[in-house]
């Protein structure tokens, strides 16, 4: 059994986004959430699956705000010089 390129795609992201878990900062759990997300995005316009694209739009977009919001809240507060 030979695997397309195309199916070789979806595969990737599929392990993309299963190795994400094995990452214990939040923030960097997401943002290679959202590069799976990205990968199936690609897969979904090579299939011409809008539901694909849609969702994983949506979950590369939460992700990458999540981990946005993550970094802020993890960052040390800038004190202002008076």
């Amino acid at each position: 059994m030979t695997i397309s390129p195309l199916e070789s795609l979806g595969w990737v992201a599929t392990a993309v986004f299963a190795c994400s878990y094995a990452f214990r900062d939040p923030a960097r759990l997401r943002k290679i959430q959202a590069g799976a997300a990205v990968l199936w995005i690609a897969y979904g316009l090579a299939i011409q699956s809008l539901p694909v694209v849609a969702s994983n739009l949506i979950v590369a977009t939460l992700a990458l705000f999540s981990a946005l919001a993550a970094r802020r809240k993890t960052a040390p507060e800038r004190q202002s010089v008076s």
